[in-house]
């Protein structure tokens, strides 16, 4: 058995998938071939702080997965992206590189966003993703920094069953704890000392592509942290906008500007996404010319740019590209837009956002804390195991309520024959509720 197939097999049965976010389940990428791996230590999202403690608490896991993926994938090449401001304080993270061989560093500048797959793919290799392709069309596999120490733990036969998660917003103490797949985000607010309001709201990820989410919900593996905000704050209204509302207030306002695709990181890339058009087309052109703009809604990578930063008039680009995307595909039309050999626009070295200023624009600077690693896990007597964590098909639930498991077994398979991920218990303790959505497990 090659190297890949032993590496991919460890990684399917360890559940390890993107833990950016996307939620792609790993072992797939391990079957591609690339002469470039590239670990994403960007960390994206303004406030989180969950790959930074990764990476400073087991940077020889970090290297070590990274090392792992670079052979299966049979890369000559094995690159470590950093923001500067994180690198400058992982010491250790760097001399665990330059003690690997053949690990090189690559040091981002601290914009937004940064971490977005294609533009880190640009930044670290100048080769541009074609529209509606993934970063292994260009000879690269990308990797979150998580994503990469789970790799290492699914070599020695290490579940995924924990992961850092930070806390931050309207807490006493922000802080990013290490805590068990499943746990109830209300049990993350108590490890920061619970919030510092009676009213607020909880956004789940990152405050520019995150959600609204309720305090009884689980963390899964893609979950980076949640911040606590005020019922009042921008970021919360924006969030509970419907979709109809959004686009009355595009007809009324927007005045073609065109700030939203002039920042557009994707649009800066080449790719022919035009936000600004966009809104035009699909509320007053029914021109044949203008219907690229409709489908170029799948070019859009949501990362909020043109609605929460570029937008003087509080138009949802982002909201309407959004829905129109879902839209699209249930009526069942697929992507047209895959042009190739694509150039990024000349003025894009100057149209980076500093992260600090994205945090003055969304009113979060002060809560830009630093949240360190707490000392020890965060312990959770109850946890939610969703079945659907990653991209994919859902996973199987693989017992039955009165069952007895331990931390690390299998409670959640892949459907045979189809893209999944397996899930994990992530405490010791009994099963107390199956259902095709979710297995509950209540420590002993």
């Amino acid at each position: 058995m090659t190297v890949s197939a032993n590496l991919s097999d460890a990684i399917r049965a360890a559940g390890v998938v993107g833990a950016g976010g996307g939620g792609f389940p790993t072992h797939a990428k391990v079957e591609g071939e690339a002469d470039t791996l590239l670990a994403n230590g960007a960390e994206c999202e303004p406030l989180l702080r969950s790959d930074s403690a990764i990476m400073r608490a087991e940077p020889e896991r970090v290297i070590g997965g990274l090392a792992l993926m670079r052979d299966a994938v049979g890369a000559e090449r094995a690159v470590l992206a950093v923001k500067r401001k994180n690198l400058d304080g992982l010491p250790e993270l760097r001399e665990a590189a330059e003690a690997a061989e053949g690990i090189e560093l690559f040091v981002l500048d601290n914009v937004y966003p940064a971490g977005d797959e294609f533009l880190l793919v640009y930044e670290a290799t100048g080769r541009v993703v074609p529209e509606g392709g993934l970063p292994v069309d260009v000879g690269v596999v990308v990797n979150n920094v998580t994503t990469l120490a789970q790799v290492a733990d699914a070599r020695e036969g290490r579940p995924v069953t924990h992961r850092f998660v930070t806390v931050q917003g309207e807490v006493k103490r922000p802080v990013t704890v290490w805590a068990p797949v499943g746990t109830q985000l209300s049990v993350l607010l108590d490890a920061a000392g619970g919030p510092t309001l009676d009213e607020y709201s909880v956004i789940a990820g990152g405050p520019m592509m995150g959600r609204l989410a309720d305090i009884t919900e689980p963390t899964d593996k893609t979950l980076a942290g949640i911040i606590v905000l005020p019922n009042s704050h921008h970021l919360v209204s924006v969030r509970k906008e419907t979709a109809g509302h959004a686009l009355k207030i595009a007809r009324a306002a927007c005045c073609q500007c065109m700030a939203c695709t002039e920042l557009c990181p994707r649009a800066l890339l080449g790719h022919d996404l035009q936000p600004h058009r966009t809104v035009r087309a699909i509320q007053h052109s029914m021109e044949a010319s203008e219907h690229a703009h409709v489908t170029s809604a799948y070019l859009c990578c949501e990362c909020g740019m043109c609605e929460l930063f570029a937008c003087p008039l509080e138009i949802r680009p982002r909201r309407i590209l959004s829905e129109l995307k879902a839209e699209l595909k249930r009526r069942g039309v697929e992507n047209p837009h895959r042009k190739t050999g694509l150039d990024p626009d000349a003025v894009r070295q100057y149209r980076q956002i500093p992260s600090a200023r994205l945090l003055q624009r969304l009113g979060l600077s002060r809560y830009d804390a630093p949240a360190e690693a707490a000392a020890d896990a965060l312990s959770a007597g109850r946890v939610r195991l969703l079945m659907r964590q990653h991209i994919g098909a859902a996973a199987v639930p693989a017992v039955e309520e009165g069952d007895s498991v331990l931390e690390g077994d299998v409670v959640g398979e892949i459907p045979a024959g189809a893209l999944g991920a397996r899930v994990h218990a992530s405490v010791s303790g009994d099963v107390t509720r199956v259902s095709a959505s979710e297995v509950v497990v209540e420590r002993r």
